[in-house]
């Protein structure tokens, strides 16, 4: 089921209908749902290796000695994920999570930049006042922008962001 729903995702069809899924499958949808009693559920499902890989990418770079390179390769590689991982994009775009492990990763990945964010704010590497919550919507709308504007707009975009949340960018 799980690679069923996989691929219609990659394929672009981010609706996620459980009975497409059940079908592509080869299972009846009541067994979908027994599993994965929401969309959420399933999306949440789908996202959690890349959700874990993020939050310890977050952790290294909270502990990177340099602290702007923490900066910009946490922001990369949340981009990157995000990217290879639409399941994963949809999770992090929510508010809320369906699934309490989703709930706990979520926690994880907050404390670890807000970890990166005290020691890039003390460092003088960015402006204060930006929060775990202002990089996770930067992140979301530099994805779309990325998807927008094509794969050659990456580096731009993401220097782009860099210097905006830079201390001196004001």
């Amino acid at each position: 089921m799980l690679r069923a729903a996989r691929d219609r995702i990659t394929a672009g069809d981010l609706d996620l209908p459980m009975n497409a899924v059940a079908k592509a499958a080869g299972v009846g949808v009541g067994t979908v749902y027994r599993h994965f009693p929401t969309r959420q559920v399933l999306l949440e499902s789908l996202a959690a290796e890349h959700f874990t890989r993020l939050v310890a990418t977050a952790d290294r770079a909270a502990a990177a000695p340099d602290v702007a390179a923490g900066v910009t390769d946490l922001l990369r590689s949340a981009l990157e994920s995000q990217r290879v991982d639409p399941a994963l994009a949809l999770v992090l775009a929510r508010p809320d999570a369906a699934c309490p492990e989703t709930v706990e990763l979520g926690r994880a990945l907050t404390a670890a930049v807000n970890r990166l964010l005290e020691r890039a704010r003390a460092a003088g590497v960015i402006r204060p006042g930006i929060t775990a919550a202002d990089i996770q919507a930067l992140l979301c709308g530099l994805r779309r922008a990325v998807e927008v504007g094509g794969d050659t707009t990456t580096d731009r975009y993401l220097d782009v962001l860099v210097r905006g949340l830079r201390a001196d960018a004001g």
